[in-house]
């Protein structure tokens, strides 16, 4: 989704989280704080997790020769997977008694190692099965019954083993890691794309519709003001829209593109811009690509649509697109600041920092006094002097930073990302003070809220504070879906995985991209997957998530 972040930036929000204070991310919970634990304490816990038993296997590191091998005088025979299986199989019918659990487990899980070779995945996860009926801690029949069910299609299964892999390995073996975070995108993929064709329109707060308009320094809509006293048609949209009356926009404009003959046809095209807001991206591309290719509009008009368009590909993952649109408004009009300001922005998720300074330094050279441009800008060189490991730059660049807060003093954005600078820098208490000044700029920010919330986990790992930031976010703006995010990891951290799946739910309703929804439902299937494994084997739920976090340390 684009979002607004704190003052209208079109960054995703996923972008706007490294900008504006990023929650620690781990593969199976977005953790947005460390326990306060001792290593003696995390040994301790990750002891618990450690009692899988060793046994025999033959497809890794705890292997041991046949008991009736072949003698000094016979060559060694090389057996294959399936042979070496069938082989401890058959010893193990012939000699291990039903007692033995352990090492019938492992005979188990061999020959599923040897189904494996063969690909035959549903006798690899009835092997496994039956290994883990007998040794329920038994790493690699988790390990291998996730693959078999990734190949069978059957993802939830998957996770859910892979899940429990993990927490056998206390979160320490970065394939199994990898592994997860795979299942996780892809499953999240599969219900995004369910979930698209089926999600309801929400509207947008109207702090959400105002600060969306502020990164545009040059809105044809700007420049209209609706003198008649019983408006109708498109007057009476911009009469609405200026209201936030935003329910009102649509109809109003549909009424004026009705009309055989219309002074502000082009105009009424706002609709599209609400479409792109409400997340209708079909609905919104159809009304820009009315607009774009008539080269008798003004350029302003082109160039916002183009630029609009533009933010669309990207929440489609249309890269090239997005580009050659920002190609197609510079070539319009090459002294328009809206096209470098934005296309400054989409550099910036590339890493493509350098151009990204070139373009917000435009923006700058033509709007001196766009605030967001100038702080943007120098966020990005100071992440680049860091980058370089040049501290003198830094230091230059935080000064600038200072310099900022005196010459925007209305300019959310200098206070916020200040902030997250200083809470890089564990200047906390500072920190709180710049996100306070920034919240009382800006008291309908529903995201200042949350990022100060976080910053109390940070700092004092004070729960209380922060779980009363974040409900006061979503007072403040209930259709804040960065809160209901956030709470709900919060949760996950906590422990309370049924109440995490909730509020991510109150995420996912929220959402208006098929890329965000990806994210929220990776999310909300690993707090599933956490709490069903940890029911299984009996463990609390927070334990997992305090294993997880250790695993930070």
């Amino acid at each position: 989704m684009m979002t607004t972040g704190s003052t209208g930036s079109t960054f995703p929000k996923w972008q706007l989280a490294i900008i504006l204070g990023a929650p620690v991310a781990l593969t199976l919970g977005y953790l947005y704080y460390r326990r306060q634990t001792s290593h003696s304490e995390a040994d301790e816990r990750k002891k618990k997790f450690n009692k899988a038993d060793k046994s025999v296997s033959i497809d890794g590191d705890e292997t041991k020769e046949l008991t009736n091998g072949p003698t000094k005088a016979e060559a060694p025979v090389k057996l294959s997977p399936l042979e070496a299986a069938m082989e401890f199989k058959n010893r193990g019918n012939e000699s291990c008694p039903g007692t033995n659990t352990i090492e019938l487990a492992t005979f188990y899980q061999n020959r599923a190692a040897a189904h494996e070779q063969l690909k035959q995945w549903n006798a690899v996860r009835e092997d496994c099965t039956r290994a883990l009926g007998l040794n329920p801690k038994y790493i690699k029949a988790y390990n291998r019954r996730a693959k078999a069910h990734e190949y069978l299609k059957d993802l939830p299964s998957s996770l859910e083993d892979i899940t429990a892999t993990c927490i056998l390995e206390q979160f320490q073996n970065q394939s199994s890691i990898a592994f997860a975070d795979r299942v996780l995108r892809t499953l999240g993929a599969q219900h995004a794309t369910e979930a698209i064709k089926e999600r309801k329109p929400v509207a947008p707060s109207s702090h959400f519709v105002t600060s969306f308009c502020a990164a545009f320094s040059s809105d044809p809509l700007k420049d209209i003001a609706v003198a008649v006293s019983n408006p109708k048609g498109f007057m009476l949209a911009k009469v609405e829209f200026d209201r936030l009356n935003l329910d009102k926009v649509i109809p109003a404009c549909t009424e004026e593109l009705g009309q055989e003959i219309s002074e502000y046809r082009a105009m009424a095209f706002l609709r599209g811009t609400m479409y792109q807001l409400m997340g209708l991206f079909t609905e919104a591309l159809e009304d820009f690509a009315q607009l774009i290719p008539d080269e008798e509009l003004s350029g302003k008009i082109r160039v916002n649509a183009l630029i609009k368009r533009a933010s669309i590909n990207v929440q489609m993952d249309k890269m090239e697109e997005c580009f050659e649109d920002f190609a197609a408004a510079e070539k319009i009009d090459p002294n328009n600041p809206d096209i470098f300001y934005h296309r400054g922005q989409m550099y910036v998720l590339l890493q493509r920092l350098q151009e990204a300074v070139e373009d917000f330094q435009k923006t700058i050279d033509m709007v001196p006094d766009f605030g967001m441009a100038y702080v943007q800008k120098l966020y990005v060189e100071y992440r680049t002097a860091l980058m370089e490991d040049n501290p003198m730059k830094s230091f230059h660049l935080l000064e600038k930073f200072r310099d900022a807060m005196e010459r925007f003093p209305k300019c959310v954005e200098c206070y916020s990302i200040m902030a997250q600078i200083l809470t890089e820098q564990q200047q906390y208490k500072e920190a709180d003070q710049l996100f306070e000044k920034a919240i009382k700029l800006d008291p309908g920010n529903a995201t200042l809220y949350v990022h100060r919330g976080i910053l109390q986990l940070q700092w004092r790992g004070d729960v209380d504070t922060a779980l009363q930031l974040l409900q006061t976010a979503i007072t403040v703006d209930d259709r804040c879906e960065f809160a209901f995010e956030t709470l709900a990891s919060i949760e996950v951290q906590r422990g309370n995985m049924q109440k995490a799946i909730e509020l991510f739910d109150a995420a996912i309703n929220l959402a208006k991209s098929e890329t965000e929804l990806r994210h929220l439902f990776s999310l909300k299937d690993a707090a599933m997957a956490q709490m069903n494994v940890a029911s299984r084997m009996g463990i609390e739920a927070s334990s997992l998530s305090a294993l997880a976090a250790s695993a930070l340390v």
